[in-house]
């Protein structure tokens, strides 16, 4: 019987990485997306050789215009199926709204919102016809609260997870053997929460984050366990829960003081 085959966007690091790695460790062929195709390129040699799947190397910037759909043909071009997909690229900017760029700000939500909606809707399609397949829509704990500082990084993060848990209703009512899955981390220990490129820093102590491989594996585990949503950890999932005892205009007041405090 041949390999399953799962499509991971954002590949080359933090999450992904580990997405690709565990995906590889349990027989599924991988098809990898990222802008960096030297990395792409390393991860897949190492995945072929260490676990003898097949890797189908993508470089893409997913903020371009039409990224999404190139993909997609790109794929069907090569005659490949994809039975999993995992929605992981995403972009953060830390700051005042007013003082970062607004280009920055576009393509971040062109990748966070954009592009994982045109390729869900794309795949979900395409499993439906062939009665069934797995989507994980990677969102994130920010996407519970207002965040000042961090506010369209976290409304596109509220995004995924309300369209995701929408859509995995309406798959499960239609029918269509397709599992759709928001997986909504908190702090992880990826570059993310230390990179010059998208602002101010947030310091946060490394004992309230979640190595990433740890993330990967719970989400992953969760979709195929058909779970529409995912927080992993209990710490996570304890702040979840706080989101809903309180007023949204003080929990949005309380976090803008906390996040202030804490950028550099």
């Amino acid at each position: 019987m041949p390999n399953k085959t799962a499509l991971v966007t954002g590949a080359s690091d933090g999450i992904g990485a580990e997405f690709i790695d565990i995906l590889a460790s349990r027989k599924y062929d991988l098809i990898l997306v990222a802008r960096r195709e030297d990395k792409l390129n390393q991860l897949a040699a190492k995945l072929s050789s260490q676990f003898g799947v097949q890797c189908t190397v993508i470089a893409a910037d997913l903020s371009e215009p039409n990224a999404a759909q190139d993909i997609f043909h790109r794929i069907d071009e090569k005659g490949l199926q994809v039975d999993f997909l995992l929605n992981n690229a995403g972009l953060l900017h830390n700051g005042f709204f007013t003082e970062l760029g607004i280009a920055e700000q576009e393509r971040m939500i062109t990748v966070n919102v954009l592009a994982l909606t045109t390729l869900t809707h794309l795949y979900a399609a395409n499993m439906a016809s062939r009665d069934g397949g797995h989507i994980l829509n990677v969102a994130s704990l920010a996407g519970w609260m207002a965040i000042p500082n961090q506010n369209v990084y976290a409304a596109s993060k509220a995004y995924v997870l309300a369209f995701t848990q929408a859509l995995s209703n309406e798959m499960v009512a239609a029918g269509s053997g397709v599992q759709v899955t928001a997986l909504c981390p908190g702090y992880t220990a990826t570059k993310m929460m230390d990179n010059p490129d998208q602002g101010a820093k947030l310091g946060i102590p490394s004992s309230m984050m979640m190595s990433a491989r740890d993330v990967a594996d719970i989400g992953i585990k969760g979709c195929l366990a058909g779970k529409d949503l995912v927080v992993p950890g209990f710490a996570n999932k304890l702040t979840a829960m706080i989101t809903h005892l309180f007023s949204k205009t003080m929990l949005t007041k309380f976090v803008g003081y906390i996040y202030r405090k804490n950028m550099s």
